[in-house]
């Protein structure tokens, strides 16, 4: 069984084109998720329109593997990545409550901007822990010092703890992981308890089906349950289980913490509501 004390789940919040998608790039290349031959730019960004305007519209849930040289331990790093553009604060709100923490990504050429100030505000509004990382420090026109002095006022923080990088080359990305497994606290929840599951994203294949993308808060999910979508009263039977490497890939079961996806065979995206919660029809939770 998976050690909730080894698991962080986190998002990247910050302005478009700050590097948000770069950050999660070097993130899968340096844990060895993705290969260098493998990777292309904003491997995350893999919705047509998405890479069409450059900006991330579909949040994604990937979970990758840290070897920490802080104490040996190896983590399980859930990645929920989240829109980066104005237009989708909503898609924003849903993936950060699955979350414990997020990167706080600013770009050192330009500062805070208006977006930066609507993503911190919804990461405390969920109660996160917040890392800030300023990127971009490779530019010419980069002013680390003077981005990381307004940051620290506006965060109220020491501003020797904001981390500087580079996730174009790769500079400092190293210590952000160390830091997630320093400052982000592990997921909550017992998986001895009923059934709860959020969801917090869903996407139509033609040939499965919905697939409902869950963070386990509380309990077991495993394939061939019968399950309650608790907002829509819908019952049915999950079918697949399983987790984002960032390809799928099957499990028999998601414990209490863990981030997947579930597949039932439901065809109407009507029936499936973000922000919902999944629950064992046999034995509910009471909400």
């Amino acid at each position: 069984m998976v050690d909730k004390s080894l698991i962080r789940n986190f998002s990247i919040i910050a302005h478009i084109d700050h590097g948000k998608s770069t950050l999660a790039d070097r993130i899968l290349e340096l844990t060895e998720t993705v290969s260098s031959r493998e990777m292309f730019d904003q491997y995350l960004d893999n919705m047509d329109l998405e890479r069409e305007r450059g900006i991330t519209i579909k949040a994604h849930a990937v979970r990758v593997i840290y070897n920490c040289n802080l104490d040996g331990n190896q983590y399980i790093f859930n990645l929920i990545d989240t829109p980066g553009h104005v237009d989708f604060s909503y898609e924003v709100s849903r993936s950060l409550a699955a979350c414990e923490g997020a990167l706080l990504v600013v770009d050192a050429t330009q500062g805070i901007q208006a977006q930066t100030l609507a993503n911190v505000y919804l990461a405390f509004a969920n109660n996160l822990e917040i890392i800030p990382v300023i990127n971009k420090i490779d530019l010419k026109s980069a002013r680390p010092d003077e981005v990381a002095e307004e940051l620290g006022i506006f965060l109220e923080i020491d501003k020797n703890r904001i981390l500087s990088v580079s996730a174009k080359t790769g500079e400092g990305v190293e210590e952000i992981l160390d830091r997630i497994v320093i400052d982000i606290p592990p997921p909550g929840g017992e998986f001895d308890r009923h059934l709860q599951a959020l969801i917090f994203d869903s996407e139509y294949d033609s040939y499965r089906g919905i697939v409902v993308f869950i963070r386990v808060v509380n309990g077991v999910i495993e394939t061939g349950m019968k399950i309650k979508f608790m907002a829509e009263n819908t019952v049915t039977t999950v079918e697949e289980v399983g987790i984002l490497n960032p390809k799928m890939i099957k499990r028999d079961s998601l414990i209490a913490g863990e981030v997947g996806y579930i597949i039932t065979g439901i065809k109407e995206i009507g029936n499936v509501t973000v922000g919902d919660t999944v629950t064992n029809a046999k034995e509910p939770a009471d909400k």
